[in-house]
């Protein structure tokens, strides 16, 4: 008997990848799942939404950004990094809860033009840094820098995604911009220089309403496609070249080092993990103390996955 339909929202395909796989070879429905895919930001234009110029006070810009959607009903999950997650899911309004770690181990690259004197990440001292504020952009941005410059040296400035971010670097709006792929693999082809590059995990947000075996049921799908891509990326690989406009560049399946992709099981959110961000959060200023693992973590929900 099928379950209620579970709309899920897919963002970057980098991050997002095993649902795409998923719905493609029918993993979904052979959990007896509706799943209906949701296009992140639901139609809005980035474009449009990018700031002047670079903001750099974090308090200034939403932490639900372009995943807003989980607080008005538009879809019942999600994914994202791990400390935006737990930042945003402090801020919602909703209830939503952070249930497991993602798939994806996703890696963002700081980028400067290939003219740019700029080689080693100490370099990057008071260089602005385009990121998108409280998403993974943001916090590797201060996680590769911190190990080589004092955190006040170190300029994040919100821009938005990342081919705003790439326009701003090309532009000379910003000195360095922080890049997820495929835009790390489009920014080589355009000739411009890594300075570092770090993986980094991600959760999975739920609606409190979330049924648990049907996200048990999704896990399952999900860990079916996590083999399928292991297997071979390649096939999949279209996913991610079709976020990228030909006019900027024309990407070919030969032109990603595969070995930036990796993808694993989902698995339960530990407090011992948790604890680890929450004070490396608190330090930058960017979470409340209150917001501790019992608050932020839905464990009921991830439990039934494992």
């Amino acid at each position: 008997m099928s379950r209620k339909p579970i709309r899920i929202e897919v963002n970057n395909a980098v991050f997002s990848l095993p649902y795409h796989v998923a719905q493609e070879k029918g993993f979904f429905a052979d959990e007896g799942l509706a799943v209906e895919l949701v296009p992140a930001g639901s139609g809005r234009d980035r474009d449009k939404e990018v700031p002047a110029t670079p903001i750099e006070d974090p308090k200034a810009v939403p932490s639900h950004g372009w995943h807003q959607g989980i607080e008005t009903g538009e879809y019942a999950l999600y994914r994202a990094c791990e400390w935006g997650q737990i930042r945003r899911t402090q801020d919602s309004r909703t209830g939503a809860r952070v249930i497991s770690k993602r798939a994806a181990v996703a890696t963002q690259a700081l980028v400067v033009r290939g003219d740019s004197p700029c080689n080693i990440p100490a370099d990057l001292r008071r260089v602005l840094v385009a990121v998108n504020m409280h998403a993974g952009s943001h916090y590797v941005t201060l996680e590769l820098l911190e190990g080589s410059l004092k955190r006040e040296d170190i300029r994040p400035g919100h821009v938005g995604g990342p081919k705003q971010r790439l326009r701003f670097l090309e532009e000379g709006t910003v000195g360095a911009a922080a890049l997820m792929e495929p835009w790390i693999t489009v920014a080589v082809k355009r000739g411009h220089k890594i300075i570092c590059e770090a993986f980094y995990e991600g959760a999975e947000v739920g609606v409190p309403s979330l049924d648990p075996e049907g996200y048990a049921g999704v896990e399952r799908a999900v860990r079916r496609a996590v083999d399928s891509i292991n297997e071979g990326i390649e096939p999949y690989l279209k996913y991610m070249i079709r976020e990228v406009p030909s006019d900027i560049a024309a990407l070919r399946e030969e032109d990603f080092y595969l070995g930036r992709f990796r993808y694993v099981y989902p698995r339960p959110y530990t407090p011992e993990e948790f604890d680890r961000i929450y004070e490396w959060m608190l330090g930058w200023d960017l979470l409340s103390p209150e917001s501790r693992f019992d608050v932020i973590v839905d464990s009921r929900i991830g439990s039934c996955s494992s």
